[in-house]
């Protein structure tokens, strides 16, 4: 917030990979007169260092691979974890967090509510 007016916003679910739990990351959102301010990497931050702190493995989500580069987010099929939708693999990445480890692999779902939107 900023002079009492919410700026920006992030959500993160329950997800998993595998039957291993993890971190479906989205949305994420700045108002369009704060992007660029620092904003957004203020709440990646802190949702990387909460899920951290909550001995999560990881962080997924499905984004531009050269904006999300700059927090440490990488392809996740090249690490074992694969998208939900195949035509997704280009932007599906992965945040490997401290509790994080090499066995974990497989499919990526998303909380079940996101099976309902479609």
């Amino acid at each position: 917030m900023i002079d009492d007016e919410v700026v920006g916003h992030v959500a993160c679910s329950r997800a998993r990979i595998g039957d291993r739990p993890s971190v479906g990351l989205g949305p994420l959102g700045v108002a369009p007169g704060h992007q660029g301010r620092g904003v957004g990497q203020a709440l990646m931050h802190a949702v990387l260092a909460a899920a951290d702190a909550l001995d999560e493995p990881a962080v997924v989500l499905l984004g531009d691979p050269g904006y999300y580069r700059r927090f440490g987010f990488v392809l996740a099929a090249p690490l074992g974890v694969l998208p939900p939708d195949p035509s997704w693999a280009e932007h599906f990445q992965l945040r490997r967090l401290t509790a994080w480890d090499a066995s974990l692999r497989g499919a990526f779902y998303y909380a079940p509510a996101f099976d309902r939107l479609s």
